[in-house]
């Protein structure tokens, strides 16, 4: 196909305003680490907010969501929907915590909770193992969903894609730093958006399609609509809905939603004004990513199975494609083909957008480790501010570099998104419990690591058998969980004063600690009752946070499915469960 030059125009202002906005913050980011990577701490939670649900929002998201839907329809997304219980503890819980921590990065956390050398060690691994290697797969297999976009859309080969996009990218990442990213992230954003809801509505009133009523009474849609699995098939009912909500919620740790939150979720709330600040900024990004964002996607992927029922019918379609990378995500940007100029401009702008901040956040995360955690700690710890900056500049083009390379040989999102939860499977409760129970030490994650670590391989690499995916994923679970619980209580203790220390810094609810501070510092236990009756209170927060997400993400479904009482009950659950959130937040506590 080809672009108008109305297209290429509209493409063409997208990544000179991404670059201007990196330029105008050049300056500033440069001045110091701090600034660099944290933004001066002084970030609005808007601003925060936005960020994360356009990180999260990369072009390799809407093939994943597409894929998943036609595979096995809307309820499907299960597999990820039920990662919002895990985000709604990271706003009431743990944010908070975060904030109060005062560290630069969330790897800091190791030497302020352990001791010793196991502390070290694990804080200079879990830099090179996340910010590294876990970080480039992540970026590889957004780069690989931006390869497929283009090879339709702009008809550019794989390496063509890699280079431009990495080259703009790299370079606004790499001069405003991460005041850059969440400036960029913002324009993003909200470009993205506006082309997902304008080409969806596009899509929906194609002749071929014929508008949300026609959409929804065709055969092979009707099958695929539901929000719900079918409960009485426990093939489906299993993997799709019992697992995530049961166990991968709290037992996986996955990028944008790790189980006590983590990762460039955790950098937006070190970076924010205060706990206030980082708490909202988390609310509002797990009430757009969950509730809001999903249904433009879902309603393209529905309409590509009226156009292509196969995905062997995107290949007859486009002959000219790699052969190993026609798969069901492929049909999201099949389906985009099919805009009318300017329009298609603005969406493969709005993609470009979605692809670009996902990266420039990775590329800041997974530098910001490299810098505080392994280069300044470990190598050089009298760096220059300076030179801080010039390392995590370097190490923004290297990691690039890296992911380019291995998004050459991947072949679809779906794969990564199920590799990447099978190597976090069974560390998220420890990720969870670590800030609540005093017995979990350095050498527990350090074996939970290298068990799930080698579980995966093992799964991806040697097996042979039939056991389904859902499956390896509890198998992960209960052998990583199992062996790491034996090192917390084998491994050697954390010393007292640092455990103390930790205490008496974030004032964590004491159910887990009380053994340890009875023995140690009994008067700690005295001087806690706000802080117990912050948890109770959280967790009511967090029940009526995602009563209130689903139920609006459900009234949004039955809307467009023109079910007007499931609609009303829906917006009448969500209406109820929000007023009642802000009602009882009031007496949340933040200091």
């Amino acid at each position: 196909m080809e672009l108008s030059l109305l297209d290429w125009g509209v493409i063409l202002i997208f990544f000179v305003v991404s670059l201007i906005i990196g330029t105008m913050v050049s300056g500033r980011a440069g001045k110091n680490a701090t600034e660099f990577f944290l933004s001066g701490r002084n970030m609005p939670w808007w601003l925060l907010g936005v960020s994360m649900v356009a990180t999260t929002f990369s072009a390799d998201t809407p093939n994943l969501v597409t894929d998943i839907v036609r595979k096995n329809g809307v309820a499907g997304n299960w597999q990820w929907w039920a990662f919002l219980i895990t985000g709604m503890f990271t706003v009431f819980i743990y944010a908070r915590l975060w904030r109060k921590s005062g560290i630069s990065t969330d790897l800091e956390f190791y030497e302020i909770r352990y001791s010793g050398r196991s502390s070290s060690f694990l804080r200079a691994f879990r830099a090179l193992y996340l910010g590294v290697f876990f970080n480039v797969v992540i970026m590889a297999s957004v780069m690989l969903a931006g390869i497929k976009m283009s090879s339709i859309l702009l008809g550019f080969t794989p390496v063509q894609t890699v280079v431009l996009i990495s080259f703009i990218t790299v370079s606004y990442s790499s001069l405003g730093g991460l005041r850059g990213v969440l400036y960029t992230d913002f324009f993003q954003f909200l470009l993205s958006m506006t082309g997902m809801v304008l080409a969806a509505l596009y899509i929906i009133k194609m002749p071929e399609i014929g508008g949300l009523e026609k959409l929804f009474s065709h055969s092979i849609v009707q099958e695929k609509q539901s929000l719900l699995p079918d409960f009485s098939n426990a093939e489906i009912f299993i993997p799709l809905f019992l697992i995530p909500l049961a166990v991968q919620w709290w037992a996986v740790w996955y990028p944008g939603a790790e189980p006590g939150g983590g990762g460039y979720i955790a950098q937006r709330m070190l970076s924010a004004k205060d706990e206030r600040n980082a708490v909202w900024a988390t609310l509002l990004f797990n009430f757009a990513h969950y509730a809001l964002r999903p249904w433009p996607w879902i309603l393209i992927a529905l309409a590509s199975l009226v156009v292509f029922p196969m995905s062997s019918d995107i290949g007859k379609a486009f002959p000219n494609l790699p052969e190993n990378i026609i798969n069901d995500d492929l049909a999201f940007p099949a389906m985009l083909s099919y805009l009318p100029s300017g329009l298609l401009g603005l969406v493969i702008a709005a993609l470009l957008a979605a692809l670009m901040s996902t990266l420039s956040t990775h590329l800041n995360w997974g530098s910001s480790y490299i810098v505080f955690d392994f280069y300044k700690r470990f190598i050089r710890p009298e760096s220059t501010e300076k030179r801080l900056v010039a390392v995590g500049r370097l190490s923004t083009l290297l990691l690039m570099l890296l992911a380019s390379a291995l998004a050459l040989v991947l072949e679809n999102a779906l794969q990564a998104f199920k590799i990447l939860l099978q190597i976090g499977a069974g560390t998220g409760l420890l990720f969870l419990l670590r800030w609540f129970w005093w017995r979990i030490n350095a050498s527990a994650e350090i074996v939970a690591m290298i068990v799930s670590f080698g579980i995966a391989f093992y799964f991806e690499i040697f097996y042979t058998g039939q056991l389904p995916d859902h499956y390896q994923l509890l198998a992960g679970t209960m052998i990583t969980t199992l062996c790491w619980g034996l090192a917390a209580f084998l491994g050697p203790k954390t010393e007292a004063k640092t455990l103390i220390s930790f205490y008496k810094m974030l004032q964590p609810y004491p159910l887990g600690w009380k053994k340890f501070l009875l023995s140690e510092a009994p008067e700690l236990l005295e001087s806690n009752e706000k802080y117990h009756r912050n948890f109770s209170l959280g967790l009511v927060l967090i029940t009526l946070g995602c009563i209130s997400v689903y139920s609006l993400l459900f009234s949004i479904g039955f809307s467009l499915y023109n079910q007007t009482a499931y609609s009303l009950f829906s917006i009448l659950l969500c209406t109820v469960s929000t007023l009642l959130l802000f009602y009882l937040w009031k007496k949340y506590e933040y200091k």
